[in-house]
């Protein structure tokens, strides 16, 4: 017999006594029943099986016997056991069960993972979901063939591989035994399930020892990027991308970079990498280092790194620095995208620092001669200037009158007027205007102008034009709780008292009486042209009609009036022609003994006026009174005609007199 044909039986031999052993594991498991025979038939296991070392021995020995010994051996297993006769319980104790069963004896365990620890390493044997290494024998259009030195080979598509397009015959990779056999025999195996085993190992190994890896920018996502390392899908932040602002995403997609990873949440599978962590250890030396030779004044090369509403940020080479809107230029600006734009290089001037040199601030406009020292040197007060409006305020206007160089407009240089307006109503941001130069400090770069100077003082020729007396129509500009500024032309504001809107009226106040815009018929009362006040009336205009109901209105005249008010003080009673009477409250009562109420029409007697204060003072229950009176007197003088008149008709007259006063 040729040695390939003895390796082949020992083979056979021992796949066998494997697959004989493996069977009576199993029939020693399902014999495991009454607890008393299981404890027999152990026993009995014991001393009738062999051990698998015995097994495999006599296995060899059987294949290299000749055929006469092959049929001794079968005359010997099949020679049935001799009986003896035993006693029936001793019989039950010792029956083996197993082999009564399964047909087969069984096999103890210990011997069994003795056997099977002899087989490991045989060819042909792996282990299902165990990671090993296999060599690609074969490529097709869409798989590879890979060898793991077993009984057959396994296939993997290609798609598993396209992380690495170079893949050629003959390379190393590593796969996954998913099944040593298929439903069709096929062995199947996994590149990256594989892949991903490794590669958890690796990433966790990167994390610990802060290895730097490679990874392939696979896509854009929200907030980042998705990277390929090792096989798995990590997330780059947009933020850990570089240290300076990023724009555009796309141009690192189908990038391979290197990156650190900075954080592993086992839970959910996630990992994070960065790549700025790798480009700020290198700036991180050459912030020391830059930061170290700082100084007051220094200039220095810089990027714009970012621009905000209130500056720009400037990158230095790893340091950043702060160049603030007003320190961008000498003209007013209101954003810095006028002057700078992103990523631009420009030269800037170290301003100051703190004690930590971590927040510098940068100039760019110091880099240029102040525009005051440029300016002209004739320029001097009293001169006229020509300039833009470039800020407005409520209280004046800014006016550039040299690039950099802003002199004030006060709103109170805008207008002769007296009364003070908001800067908006005279001009807006822009406008180019004329002015005259008040004030000029060259050293502390100050400058005043002013508007009006540049038109004639209408108050030098108010004397002329305004007298005390002449009557005027103005406008309403404004007005007070005491009066009303009305406006006779541009600078020339007078005030009218609410004492002089009305002879007849009393007014509360002047927005009873005129509202702002109103046309109002004026008189000059008075004119102060030092201290530019001018005192105007409006009742003035007309006829002091007090003059006439004087002698309308005298004491003791009667008139007829509607109660028009009341109070607890008494009644507010309408005559005519306008004229109001106050009447007291002791004077509202009617002859019946009633009260006057609002809205009664009846007779009233004067007994007070005063033209000066225009005040009228009447009474309602003084016309009857007098009735009374005069009647009483003619009642005492009946009395005095004694000789007339008898005293019973006396006495009955005046009985009649005195219940009338009492109203009865």
């Amino acid at each position: 017999m040729s040695e390939e044909t003895k390796k082949t039986e020992e083979q056979k031999e021992a796949t066998e006594v494997k697959k004989t052993t493996a069977k009576a594991k199993t029939t020693k498991a399902k014999a495991e029943k009454p607890a008393k025979i299981k404890e027999e038939a152990a026993k009995e296991v014991e001393t009738t099986t062999e051990s698998v070392e015995a097994a495999k021995e006599e296995a060899v020995t059987e294949v290299k016997a000749t055929t006469e010994t092959e049929e001794a051996v079968k005359e010997e297993v099949v020679e049935a056991p001799k009986v003896e006769v035993v006693n029936p319980e001793e019989f039950l104790e010792n029956f083996d069960w197993h082999m009564y069963e399964e047909g087969i004896e069984a096999v103890d365990e210990e011997n069994l993972k003795a056997f099977e620890a002899a087989l490991d390493g045989t060819l042909g044997l792996v282990n299902e979901r165990e990671v090993i290494e296999g060599t690609v024998i074969r490529k097709t259009d869409r798989e590879a063939i890979i060898d793991i030195n077993s009984k057959s080979e396994g296939v993997i598509s290609l798609n598993e591989f396209r992380y690495n397009p170079n893949l050629a015959v003959g390379d190393v990779v590593e796969v996954l035994v998913d099944k040593r056999e298929d439903s069709t025999g096929q062995l199947v195996l996994s590149h990256k399930k594989a892949r991903v085993i490794k590669a958890w190992d690796r990433v966790n190994n990167a994390h610990e020892t802060g290895e730097v890896v490679n990874g392939f920018v696979k896509c854009r996502t929200r907030g980042g990027m998705i990277v390929d390392v090792f096989g798995i899908e990590a997330f780059l932040p947009g933020s850990q991308i570089d240290v300076k602002p990023i724009r555009d995403y796309d141009q690192y997609v189908e990038k391979t970079m290197e990156f650190k990873v900075v954080k592993i949440n086992h839970e959910f599978k996630n990992v994070v990498v960065s790549h700025k962590a790798l480009i700020e250890a290198d700036i991180e030396i050459q912030k020391k280092e830059i930061i170290g030779k700082l100084e007051k004044g220094q200039v220095l090369e810089g990027v714009v790194k970012n621009i905000t509403s209130y500056g720009v940020f400037v990158d230095l080479g790893g340091v950043d620095g702060l160049v603030h809107i007003t320190d961008l230029s000498w003209s007013r600006i209101n954003h810095p995208s006028e002057v700078v734009e992103l990523d631009q290089t420009l030269n800037v001037v170290i301003l100051d620092f703190d004690d930590e040199k971590t927040r510098i601030q940068l100039g760019l406009k110091q880099l240029n001669a102040h525009p005051w020292e440029a300016l002209d040197d004739t320029i001097k007060v009293g001169d006229t200037v020509k300039g833009k409006v470039v800020v407005l305020a409520d209280y004046g206007a800014f006016i550039e009158v040299a690039q950099g160089v802003e002199g004030l407009i006060h709103v109170s240089e805008m207008s002769w007027s007296t009364h003070l307006r908001s800067a908006q109503d005279f001009v807006k941001v822009g406008d180019e205007v004329e002015a005259q130069v008040l004030t000029l400090d060259r050293e502390d770069r100050k400058m005043s102008l002013g508007i009006k100077q540049l038109h004639p003082d209408p108050w030098n020729a108010i004397a002329e034009k305004y007298p005390v007396g002449s009557k005027h129509t103005g406008t309403v500009r404004n007005y007070t709780n005491f009066g009303v500024f009305v406006e006779l032309e541009e600078g020339i504001d007078g005030l009218v008292y609410i004492s002089d809107l009305s002879w007849t009226k009393k007014i509360k106040h002047p927005s009873d009486f005129t509202t702002v815009g109103d046309k109002l018929e004026v008189q000059v009362l008075e004119l102060d042209v030092e201290g530019r006040k001018l005192n105007l009336g409006h009742k003035q205009t007309t006829e002091n009609p007090w003059d006439a109901h004087e002698e309308k209105f005298a004491i003791d005249s009667i008139h007829e009036g509607t109660v028009k008010d009341k109070s607890d003080k008494g009644l507010i009673v309408s005559f005519e022609d306008g004229v109001e009477a106050f009447v007291p409250s002791r004077f509202t009562t009617k002859e019946d003994g009633t009260k006057l109420a609002k809205g009664d029409t009846d007779k009233f007697k004067v007994i007070e006026f005063n033209k000066e204060f225009r005040r009228v003072v009447a009474s309602h229950t003084s016309i009857f009174k007098a009735q009374e009176e005069k009647n009483i007197k003619v009642a005492q003088k009946k009395a005095e005609s004694a000789d007339k008149t008898t005293l019973g008709d006396l006495g009955g007259d005046l009985a009649a007199l005195k219940k009338k006063m009492e109203g009865k």
